[in-house]
Parts: C-alpha cells; structure tokens; sequence
C-alpha cells in the first residue's frame, strides 16, 4: 500500500504528511480553507488533488485529521467528499478525536459502499508528528488494522486496541485524564503559591513522591512554568473532547461529575479568551479565584 489520500492539513496534519513522505508513500491532498500548507506539501512532494473525491479516486488509503464529527461527515460524505470517488476495497483512515459512536455510524455508512474504516487517533504535539514518534490508538478488525500497520507506524506508535470506535475510547479516556490531573495541577500550585511555598521546589519535590504527573514533570514547564501559554494543544480543543466524552457517557447512562466540572471550567476560561491558547492556561483561572495578576496575557 503505497498510494495514500490525506485530508486535514492543519497543525498535526501537515507534520503527519511530512512524516509519510520521508516513510516513501505517495501522498494526495487537497485544500479545505488555508492553502498555505497544502502548497507547502506539494512543493515536498504531495501530489495535488481538487477535492476529496479526487484524492480517494487515486488512493488505496485515505487519512483524514480534522477538528471534529461535522467536518469528519463533510470531508467524507459531502459534495465532492471522499464517498464520492472512493473504490471498493479501499479503506479510510479517521485519525480525528471524536465520540466513539460517530466512528462507528461513519464505519457503518462506508461499509455500505464495500471500504473499510478504522479510527486511529493519535496523542503528541506537532512535533513528535513531524519525528514520526506519534502514539496512535487504532479501533479496527485484525485484518483492516494489519493492512495499515504500516503506515501508522510511519507517523508512530500504533496500538491496536480493539474493533472500530476503540481507537476514540481509548482515546477520550487519555483526554479526561489530562482534563482532570491538569485542573489539580493548577489548584494544588496555587494553593503552594498562596501559601509562600517555591513553585518550582515544589515541583521538584514531587517529582519523586506520588503526585507526580507527566503533565506537572514535562509539559507545564514549557508553558505556566515559563510565562506562556502560546502554541501547544488548544484549550477549545480539549473542550470538544471532554464533550465528545460527556456525550457518549449519556448515552451509557454513566455519571462523570469531575469531568462536567472540569468542562466547565475550562469554558469559564475560554471566555476570558484563551480558548486558542494552550489549556494549561487553566491556571489563570485559579490565579484570578486567588487574587493573583502575574499570569501571562
């Protein structure tokens, strides 16, 4: 399998593009609203399509990365979307985070035209996107998930970790995790703030005691810890999975109150703007609860 489709070419899928043609795929894309990283990756390589419907005509695999369910459902079954030139026996890659159960209805509706579907999301930054280091979270059958083995690998990682729509529920449960440990990160530093103690010592403290936590070790040095909350994993993103996770736990009839609040307050600060900035941004909230104004804006 080497001739491959891919649409969504934003932050994560421009790297993950980049990372298929060092692998030696044959890559297709088409531009959705910003051409300028679609005319990046036809100047390293790309082969240039109009639409959705020309990259599948051409394409034994098509990727698709995009914010969420709609432009998942418009990418593949809108005019000139992915449904319309796709062959039978071709298989279609969702590497979007979104509810398990729109993976599964997406699934049912290609299945119809006889291609394949697995839901492989990913978690890492652009930059382990562009290393090729991505953790990737496939829901797949055993024979779909070995046709593509390598192809994931060449973006990173892959993990199979059951049948269509396990990709996203693993998935959601790394982001409601990340939502809740992020949002006692930032309580629990400011109460030490509060209290006089060095942020930092304490951090460092922790670091060998059981409330240590990748998201306290690794990543709020790069961000609070350092003055900004610029680039990262934006704040509205983290939103739209913990809605994706609260929706499907309806549908279960299963209560999750920590992260209902922890949605909550992520929407108090995206209001205050910082929907665009990264989501450790969280802790401007507690700064502001704690009279304290020496956040970065």
């Amino acid at each position: 399998m080497k001739n491959i489709g891919f649409l969504g070419l934003g932050a994560m899928g421009e790297p993950m593009v980049q990372s298929l043609l060092r692998a030696g795929f044959t890559v297709r894309v088409a531009a959705h609203r910003k051409r300028e990283a679609f005319d990046r990756l036809v100047s390293s390589g790309c082969i240039a399509c109009s639409d959705p419907a020309e990259v599948a005509r051409h394409s034994e695999a098509i990727i698709v990365c995009v914010p969420d369910s709609p432009q998942v459902d418009e990418v593949l079954f809108g005019a000139n979307g992915v449904a319309a030139g796709v062959k039978k026996g071709a298989i279609v890659i969702d590497m979007s985070t979104i509810a398990p159960t729109a993976s599964r209805g997406f699934a049912d509706r290609l299945g119809a035209q006889e291609v394949a579907f697995v839901d492989a999301p990913v978690s890492g930054g652009p930059a382990r996107a562009l290393a090729g280091t991505l953790t990737i979270m496939a829901g797949a059958s055993d024979t779909d998930f070995e046709r593509v083995r390598p192809l994931l690998e060449a973006m990173g990682t892959a993990h199979h970790v059951g049948p269509v729509g396990m990709g996203e529920t693993v998935k959601l449960v790394n982001q409601i995790i990340i939502a809740n440990v992020m949002v006692a990160n930032a309580e629990a530093l400011t109460f030490a703030s509060v209290m006089g103690a060095d942020r930092d010592a304490v951090r460092k403290v922790l670091a060998g005691a059981t409330g240590n936590n990748y998201l306290l070790e690794q990543w709020l040095p790069k961000t609070w810890f350092a003055g900004t909350f610029e680039g990262g994993f934006a704040m509205d993103l983290l939103r739209k999975d913990v809605a994706a996770a609260l929706d499907t736990a309806r549908t279960m009839n299963l209560a999750m109150p920590a992260s209902a609040f922890a949605y909550q307050l992520y929407t108090a600060q995206s209001a205050e703007g910082d929907g665009g900035r990264d989501y450790t941004a969280i802790a401007k909230l507690y700064e502001r609860l704690a009279g304290h104004q020496n956040s970065t804006r």
